[in-house]
C-alpha cells in the first residue's frame, strides 16, 4: 500500500486539528454533554470512519500477494480494523467509568480529562505501532508471540468474567504511590496539574486522575495494537483505525454511561474475537514461515467480527431484560446528569 507523505501528511493534521477544536471547545466551557450532542457527535465520527473506508476502498484498491496476484481489498481491512478497536474501546469505557467513579471527578470536568486521556492513547498507540511495525518488518516470529499473548489475553478475559472481577485501575501502585508522596489537594481546577492556596502549593487532583487514565491507556495499547496487526500490517490503515476508534469514544462514554452495565457479555464476546485474532495471528505466521500455504482471508474475521458482536449485544439485552436499575452499581450509571439528578441537586 503506497502512502504519500503528503496524504500522512494531511491525516495527521486533521487528527490533530479535530483533538485542538476538541480541546478549545471544552476548555471555553467546560459542561456536562447532553445526549443530543453526544448523538449528533458520535454519528459524525461514525459517518466519518465510513466515508473514510469507502475513500480506500477506491484509491487503493487491493493489495498485491508475493507471486503479483490481486489479494484482500484495503477497505475490508480498514473496516474490520476499526470495528475491532472500537469494541475494545467499548469496553474499556467501563475501566473509565469506575475510575471517574473511584477518583471522584465533577461531571462538568470528566469532558476535559476524558480529552486528556484520549490524546495520550493517541500517543501511546502512535509510539507502539511505530515499534509493532518495525518488529514485524525484522522479525517474522513476532507473530507467533503476538498471537499468544492475544490468546492468553482472550483465557483472561473470560476468567474474570466466571469470577466476576471487578477492574480497579484506581488501586495501580503508581497512582498510590502518587497519592500518598504528593501534597495532593481536594480542590478541582480543570486541567490545572497544581494550584496554591494560602501560599501551600497543592498538587490537583486531576493530575492524579490524568495519571491514572495514562496508566490505563498504555495498558490498553498492549492489548489492541497486537489485535490490529492481526488485522493488517499496513501502518497507515493501523494508524487511522485506531484514530477513529479513539475519536468517538469521549461521546460514547456519556452516551452509553449505565448502558454498559447492562452489557453482561461483552467481556465473552471479545475474549472470542481476540482468541480469533490470535489464532489468525498464528495462522499468518506459519504461512511467512512456509509452514503451510494458506491464512484466514480478513473478509471472514469481519464477518466473525460483526456477528459476534451482534450476538454479545442481543443474548447482554435479554439476560437483562426486566432487570430494574436500582439493581446497577451506582458508580455505573449514565456519567450525564439527569433532569432528575438537577431537580436533587437544585432543591439542596
Amino acid at each position: 500500500m503506497e502512502v504519500t507523505p503528503l496524504v500522512w501528511g494531511i491525516t495527521v493534521a486533521v487528527t490533530v486539528g479535530v483533538l485542538l477544536f476538541d480541546v478549545v471547545m471544552i476548555a471555553r466551557r467546560p459542561h456536562e454533554p447532553t445526549m443530543k450532542e453526544c448523538a449528533i457527535a458520535l454519528s459524525f465520527y461514525i459517518g466519518a470512519a465510513l466515508a473514510f473506508a469507502a475513500y480506500i476502498f477506491a484509491a487503493y484498491g487491493r493489495e498485491i500477494e508475493a507471486d503479483g496476484s490481486a489479494g484482500e481489498l484495503y477497505g475490508v481491512q480498514f473496516l474490520t480494523g476499526w470495528l475491532v478497536e472500537y469494541s475494545l474501546s467499548v469496553d474499556n469505557l467501563f475501566v473509565f467509568i469506575v475510575l471517574m467513579a473511584a477518583l471522584k471527578v465533577p461531571r462538568k470536568y470528566q469532558q476535559e480529562a476524558l480529552m486528556v486521556g484520549i490524546i495520550l492513547a493517541l500517543i501511546f498507540r502512535g509510539i507502539f505501532i511505530a515499534v509493532g511495525y518495525q518488529l514485524i518488518e525484522n522479525f517474522a516470529w513476532v507473530f507467533y508471540i503476538f498471537g499468544a499473548f492475544l490468546i492468553y489475553t482472550a483465557y483472561g478475559l473470560v476468567k474474570s468474567y466466571r469470577q466476576h472481577e471487578d477492574e480497579h485501575p484506581e488501586d495501580n501502585r503508581v497512582v498510590k504511590f502518587a497519592q500518598s508522596h504528593m501534597n495532593v489537594g481536594d480542590q478541582w481546577h480543570g486541567l490545572k496539574l497544581w494550584y496554591r492556596e494560602n501560599g501551600t502549593r497543592f498538587v490537583s487532583p486531576m493530575f492524579i486522575v490524568i495519571l491514572a487514565l495514562g496508566l490505563t491507556d498504555i495498558m490498553f495499547a498492549l492489548d489492541s495494537i497486537p489485535a490490529i496487526f492481526g488485522i493488517t500490517q499496513e501502518p497507515y490503515l493501523v494508524f487511522t483505525a485506531n484514530v477513529f476508534a479513539l475519536m468517538g469514544l469521549r461521546q460514547l462514554y456519556f452516551l452509553l454511561g449505565g448502558l454498559l452495565k447492562r452489557l453482561v457479555y461483552l467481556s465473552l464476546g471479545l475474549s472470542f474475537i481476540l482468541a480469533w485474532i490470535g489464532v489468525k495471528l498464528i495462522i499468518h505466521a506459519m504461512k511467512e514461515g512456509g509452514i503451510i500455504g494458506w491464512e484466514v482471508p480478513t473478509l471472514l474475521s469481519l464477518a466473525v467480527v460483526v456477528v459476534t458482536l451482534v450476538i454479545t449485544a442481543v443474548a447482554s439485552i435479554a439476560k437483562t431484560r426486566g432487570v430494574p436499575d436500582e439493581e446497577q452499581d451506582v458508580s455505573l450509571q449514565s456519567p450525564v446528569e439527569t433532569l432528575e439528578d438537577t431537580v436533587k441537586r437544585d432543591e439542596g
